[in-house]
């Protein structure tokens, strides 16, 4: 059974004597929303929109049949829901959505819209108006996430609501600021003068050129490491052939008849251009009329806050990779109008149903940044997935365990990643040589050191030598799912849900080329990575497991994920001895690395945190990363 996920049933109503006879939804202030965190008050007049997310009317039956078409050998495998019959069985009903919509009007709330699947009812009001309705008092507290210091909105205690409507109510999202530690997961080189570090083949004799593929260019001037054959120059960023021989793809695995979504926030109104002109740079074809479309809200906001460059360069990379991978499949990228509406997209992505596995490269700083209760509501939204067949695929994280003194400072998982309903992908180093063969992978935890005469020295900032890395380990709220029993060691998992699942190239030193409009420099190309390219690299392989055995859509993939656990269709990754020199750092998000140019050495796997690949199921790696017999064993 997967737990973890449970709702309420509908109270028995009686109206006019419960109306004011308020409840509350436990869990619905954020942890970090404490006294002693508080630093001022909330402007009474300030507007915000909030989204009530309505309970699904049978949960424990949704989650029963999630499982049942699901599960390879099932009878009912395969046999899923469209949306329309997903919302006539499960969804909230019509009148719930009257009734909830004319409390909040009775409240003074202007009710802007609901979800055509029913989920979400999205509201606005001044913070005067809300927090009488809702029974909080909002207020600024300070919080750290990987986003830095920040000061958030949050309420002062749970949301109450009327007892006759807390059965329909699954949570009231947009009280508080959570949403503001959530980051895209993507990594790439920059210099100390913040611009990208462009792809550039290396020049005969130039020691310090970034190598085309593994060892090409090996700089012998600094202290040598790692064994001859393990350590060579910073990777340019592999181009197209090399990136699909890296899963063994051949000419006719393209993803043909498949739809991959993608869900961020705003919009990069470059990225046709952009994924066309790194096709011709790289070797991929170009995008046909209509294989690229996009799902957009009326109006962007939250601008100053959310950093849309950041999200730019976000769809840049998740379209390409999908585009390198499974160049004719199409794709749809469903853009958030804000940070803080991003489940709003995916909801509209699972509701709209158009693609078999929806792709999505960010995720909150740790489990317990986001209260509870907004938490449950994506059990509703990854169950109509998985009913209608459609996977999701997220990624694990960046700053490996989240211990790290620029992160939150203590071991957690990232989330959406550890829901038992979707896809958590980890991360890999991968040495590919010069015959386009893949030489090694490792777990992607780098070690950072600096060059001290004839010595490397680890780096010793607020991150120790930690200098990026899958994000992975156990759940401190979710039970371990049936998927995971047997295949993850008990004394890792100890009956909780663990990270990652499956894995894919995410080390940035060993990264993919990509092509991207920045607004303060133009075009650039560059190596990008981090487990935001991981997420759609497993996505865009899905589609070409679709292909390959002739089916519109696999559905959640994990139970068939874990049955490769051990097989010839995943490599089991292992720690190597080896590592890249770099002038470089690779900068991203909060942990610390030097910014100066230098001279660097980055250590693969070697366990800078509690995070290391190891035989079979780990943290870092999951089951493994496909290879060549993935798109053919997958779900048999």
């Amino acid at each position: 059974m997967l737990a973890g996920i449970g709702g309420a049933t509908a109270a028995q109503a009686t109206p006019a004597a419960l109306a004011n006879d308020a409840t509350a939804i436990e869990g619905s202030a954020p942890d970090w929303a404490t006294p002693s965190a508080k630093v001022g008050e909330v402007d009474g007049g300030e507007v915000r929109q909030i989204q009530v997310a309505l309970s699904l009317k049978d949960p424990r039956g949704a989650e029963a049949l999630a499982r049942a078409v699901t599960t390879p050998g099932s009878p009912a495998h395969g046999r899923f829901l469209s949306s329309a019959q997903f919302v006539d069985r499960f969804a909230a009903d019509p009148a719930t959505v009257d009734r909830v919509a004319k409390w909040l009007r009775g409240q003074g709330l202007k009710v802007t819209g609901v979800s055509a699947n029913r989920h979400f009812i999205t509201a606005e009001a001044a913070v005067s108006t809300l927090q009488a309705a809702f029974k909080v008092r909002l207020s600024k507290y300070q919080h750290t996430s990987k986003r830095g210091a920040l000061v958030l909105t949050a309420p002062d205690q749970a949301v109450s609501v009327p007892r006759h409507l807390r059965g329909s109510v699954q949570a009231v999202l947009g009280l508080d600021d959570s949403e503001l530690t959530i980051a895209p997961k993507q990594v790439a080189m920059r210099s100390p003068q913040g611009t990208r570090v462009g792809v550039a083949p290396a020049a005969p004799g130039d020691a310090q050129s970034c190598a085309r593929y593994w060892g090409e260019a090996n700089n012998t001037g600094v202290p040598q490491r790692f064994a001859a054959g393990n350590q060579s120059n910073v990777l340019c960023g592999y181009n197209t052939a090399q990136m699909r021989s890296i899963y063994g793809l051949n000419s006719a695995n393209s993803g043909s008849g498949s739809t991959v979504a993608i869900v961020g926030a705003y919009n990069h109104t470059a990225i046709v251009g952009d994924t066309n002109r790194a096709a011709a740079s790289f070797g991929s074809p170009q995008l046909a009329a209509g294989q690229y479309s996009a799902v957009l809200p009326p109006s962007y906001d939250n601008q100053d806050r959310c950093a849309p460059e950041s999200w730019a360069g976000e769809q840049a990379l998740d379209v390409q990779a999908i585009h390198t991978i499974a160049p004719a499949a199409k794709i749809v990228y469903y853009g958030a109008s804000s940070c803080y509406t991003l489940l709003d997209a995916l909801n509209k992505a699972v509701q709209e149903n158009k693609a078999s596995v929806i792709s999505n490269s960010w995720g909150y700083a740790g489990e317990s940044a986001v209260p509870a209760a907004n938490r449950q509501q994506m059990d509703s939204i990854a169950l109509q997935a998985a009913i209608q067949g459609q996977a999701i695929t997220v990624s694990s994280g960046d700053a490996g365990d989240n211990s790290g003194g620029s992160s939150i400072g203590k071991v957690e998982a990232d989330f959406p990643a550890s829901h038992p309903w979707v896809t958590a992908v980890g991360g890999t180093s991968v040495a590919l040589g010069a015959d386009n063969k893949v030489r090694f992978q490792a777990g992607w935890e780098i070690s950072g050191f600096t060059q001290s005469g004839t010595n490397w020295t680890a780096q010793a900032d607020a991150d120790g030598r930690f200098a990026g890395g899958a994000g992975g380990g156990r759940s401190l709220l979710f039970d371990q799912p049936d998927y995971q029993k047997g295949v993850v060691p008990d004394g890792i998992a100890a009956g909780k849900r663990a990270t990652p699942d499956i894995s894919a190239l995410a080390d940035a030193y060993t990264g993919f080329a990509v092509g991207y409009t920045d607004s303060g420099h133009g075009y650039v190309e560059y190596a990008s990575g981090g487990t935001s390219a991981a997420a759609p690299i497993v996505a865009a392989l899905v589609a070409n497991a679709q292909q390959s055995q002739g089916v519109a859509r696999m559905g959640f993939l994990n139970a068939a994920i874990y049955q490769l656990a051990g097989k010839a269709a995943v490599t089991d990754v292992k720690p190597v001895a080896a590592g890249v020199w770099s002038p470089y750092m690779v900068g991203y998000g909060k942990v610390t690395v030097p910014t100066t140019q230098g001279s660097y050495l980055a250590a693969f796997d070697s366990k800078p945190q509690s995070l290391q690949s190891a035989p079979g199921w780990d943290t870092v790696t999951g089951v493994g990363t496909p290879n060549a017999g993935f798109l053919t064993a997958l779900g048999k």
